[in-house]
């Protein structure tokens, strides 16, 4: 809700020569509440996938919602690439706010889908027993401290990765080695398009062979693939920087699939949406938004060198397997039970 009436409302701010300073200070304003939106929306979106699925495929279930974010990225730049072609006068005028518009589409759909879905049944049993908890961030810390900071070790390569690969590799391809902005776009779409089947796919692996696993890979795969990332993408050809930020990108796929079902399986369905909302968004300020101002910086730091920021990259990398080391399995657990990582292994329920 927050994020489409954000996204809406960017469509119709005055211009700068209509209200003066007070026109960037309100898309500042929008920009932070589509943060807030987001952060909020995650943990509703992906218990309801997660709650609502069989033990056997909440790995997929929970990889739907994941799929929205290279799906996003498609569709934005599909519409944009659209109203590119105006003319800029008109571009400029008022065809960059039709993008932004049409977000009451999908507003209208999240709306539809909110009003019409049930609470899942392991909720609906929670409040049938009055056991929903009255201030369930401090349960959360109180009972699951370990999984809050595994969930947040498990989510800074995931993060990290994403924006270095997406984001600052932009910045870095262009500034720094005068490729053409349009050609590295070009290969984040075709890694978002990679994404849209890669994330299901490691999803639905997750509940066959086990979330740790899947996760582990897409960590060591990052690890192991950072040098040869920035190695290919200083050699300057077009196609490798595709090829690299797409390679990039899969490793990413491999923790963001499982990622959600992980997460949600770590807390108790009284505390699920707290514990696994604030263990998705603690990592942000450190592996997230801030990850390609935190590559730049480095960069400068190094004068041109790209080692600190491979450094970066594997740091988080390491985060991520050794928090992934410290986590139980869970994929064929009862989310009535879920595991508390501090208990010994024979008193974790199961449903195998």
């Amino acid at each position: 809700m927050m994020m489409g009436i954000a996204t809406c409302a960017i469509g119709v701010l005055p211009t700068y020569e209509t209200i003066g300073v007070a026109a960037p200070l309100l898309l500042i304003l929008m920009r932070l509440i589509q943060g807030f939106g987001v952060g909020g929306e995650w943990g509703g979106a992906v218990l309801m996938a997660v709650e609502h699925g069989h033990t056997r495929n909440r790995g997929f279930y929970g990889s739907c919602v994941q799929m929205g974010v290279p799906a996003g990225m498609l569709l934005a730049a599909g519409v944009f690439a659209i109203f590119a072609n105006l003319e800029e006068s008109a571009f400029m005028s008022w065809g960059w706010r039709v993008p932004f518009l049409l977000g009451v589409v999908l507003l209208s759909v999240g709306m539809f889908i909110r009003v019409r879905v049930m609470e899942s049944p392991l909720f609906a049993d929670v409040r049938a027993q009055k056991k929903v908890s009255e201030v369930p961030i401090l349960e959360v810390f109180r009972k699951y401290p370990k999984n809050v900071l595994l969930a947040m070790g498990a989510r800074f390569s995931e993060n990290a990765c994403f924006y270095i690969f997406s984001v600052f590799v932009l910045s870095f391809s262009t500034e720094q080695l005068q490729l053409a902005k349009s050609d590295v776009l070009i290969g984040v779409w075709i890694a978002a398009g990679v994404q849209v089947a890669a994330i299901p796919a490691f999803g639905m692996l997750s509940d066959r062979i086990g979330r740790r696993p899947v996760y582990m890979a897409g960590a060591l795969a990052v690890i192991l693939f950072a040098f040869p990332f920035f190695w290919m993408i200083e050699l300057r050809s077009v196609p490798l920087v595709w090829l690299a930020i797409v390679l990039g990108m899969v490793g990413h796929a491999a923790m963001y699939g499982p990622q959600a079902a992980f997460f949600s399986e770590l807390f108790g369905t009284n505390v699920r949406y707290s514990g696994a909302s604030v263990g998705y968004q603690l990592a942000s300020p450190f592996a997230g938004g801030l990850a390609p101002l935190i590559a730049t910086a480095l960069l400068k730091w190094s004068g041109g060198p790209t080692w600190p920021v491979l450094l970066y990259l594997i740091g988080t990398g390491l985060m991520t397997v050794v928090s992934i080391l410290l986590s139980s399995e869970t994929f064929r657990q009862d989310m009535g039970h879920p595991i508390e990582q501090n208990r010994p292994s024979a008193d974790r329920p199961s449903t195998e």
